[in-house]
């Protein structure tokens, strides 16, 4: 696994080698920026998986950092401030800091407080095996079945009815099927009608009554358990 990339943006050299180099040790890639002018470019020229910011830098506010940051990142962001007033830690929350640590506090603390806070921000895993109604589409092997029978599917049709799996019941138009699939929207609309058409036979020849593709006329296809 990757190792997680920080962007420690602390303007005391102590307090920073120390939390550099135990956050190392605990394996985490660190860059350390001493200011807000250098912390804005390793935020913007590095891949970062999440910064810990100091309010009291020399050439500004943290919390101005944070401000624009959030203009135009969900980042994850851990504060850090030698002020714990109540004012002040709301004021970091509001704009948008994911966590707010008051100094001093251990290391082991900060580790914990930033594992906590990358794992709120990891997107759910999608399952590997989508289920509706009889139909069984394992996205992992890329194989779809309906009581016990493997559907045999060209690429296409397997990722055509992936897309209906994930969403049962919601319609889902030509152009974003186009898009989704064939990464073009440019294609046109009869290459879905095709792969619609082709799809609905293969699962009306099943043994056993399989989820149905309906259309609806003016938005789109429907996959009805």
């Amino acid at each position: 696994m990757m190792r997680p990339r920080l962007a420690l943006i602390e303007d005391d050299l102590d307090f920073a080698l120390m939390c550099r180099t135990y956050l190392e040790r605990e394996g985490f890639v660190v860059t350390w920026a001493m200011d807000a002018r250098a912390g804005k470019s390793v935020l913007h020229d590095e891949s970062i998986d999440l910064a810990v910011l100091d309010l009291g830098l020399p050439d500004g506010s943290g919390l101005e950092l944070l401000r624009a940051l959030r203009s135009a990142s969900r980042l994850p962001v851990i504060v850090v401030s030698g002020h714990g007033e109540e004012a002040d830690r709301v004021a970091g929350l509001e704009i948008g800091a994911d966590d707010y640590l008051v100094k001093p506090f251990s290391q082991r603390e900060l580790v914990a407080r930033i594992r906590a806070v990358l794992r709120r921000s990891q997107p759910p895993e999608e399952p590997d095996v989508l289920q509706v109604g009889v139909l069984r589409v394992d996205t992992g092997a890329r194989q779809a079945s309906a009581a016990g029978v493997l559907l045999t599917l060209r690429p296409k049709e397997y990722a055509l009815l992936e897309a209906f799996a994930r969403s049962p019941g919601r319609v889902l138009s030509a152009e974003l099927l186009l898009e989704r699939i064939w990464g073009a929207s440019w294609q046109q609309p009869a290459t879905v009608i095709e792969h619609v058409y082709r799809l609905r036979g293969k699962l009306a020849r099943l043994p056993a009554p399989a989820p149905r593709i309906t259309t609806v006329r003016g938005y789109g296809y429907r996959l009805d358990p």
